[in-house]
């Protein structure tokens, strides 16, 4: 795209079929890394991924010759394909439906990554449910509770196991 010139950094929410915490640590690095490849296969920016058992966040700067909806079906469907490709849990593994993107300045990047660096911290005082809600209400963005992630009683000291 020739004289096209552009600055979109989005960070994406998506969580584990039914909130399971099924992301072991044992394994993520290497998940973060495929869907590092991934992002970066579509000519996209990484600039950050992190999460929990449960769910992750990844903030990229975006082209604008692919669209969310576009990159966030690939991440979702082929890190899926990875995880139950390589037996990583029990069962059939899946992302739950749909996901959250929120765009950012410039300027709020290096507070964003840090947030996603943070995110074990960070849910030590917040729950999942209760962060994606304050980020829907933060960005403006209108829905409908009935599609909201639905909250799980969910302990975060998985085991270290596969």
């Amino acid at each position: 795209m020739a004289n096209t010139y552009t600055q979109i950094h989005i960070q994406a929410v998506f969580a584990v079929q039914n909130r399971e915490c099924v992301i072991r640590n044992s394994w993520k690095e290497e998940l973060y890394k495929y869907i590092s490849g991934i992002v970066q296969s579509n000519n996209h920016k990484l600039l950050s991924i992190n999460g929990m058992p449960d769910h992750i966040h990844i903030l990229f700067g975006l082209r604008p010759s692919q669209s969310i909806a576009d990159l966030m079906q690939d991440v979702k469907g082929s890190s899926s394909k990875w995880i139950n490709d390589n037996k990583l849990v029990e069962g059939k593994f899946s992302w739950q439906e749909g996901y959250g993107a929120f765009s950012y300045s410039k300027a709020e990047v290096p507070t964003i990554i840090q947030y996603i660096i943070n995110q074990s911290d960070h849910h030590k005082r917040k729950t999942f449910n209760e962060e994606y809600y304050d980020m829907l209400k933060e960005f403006d963005v209108d829905f409908d509770d009935r599609y909201i992630f639905k909250p799980v009683n969910i302990e975060y000291n998985v085991p270290d196991g596969t």
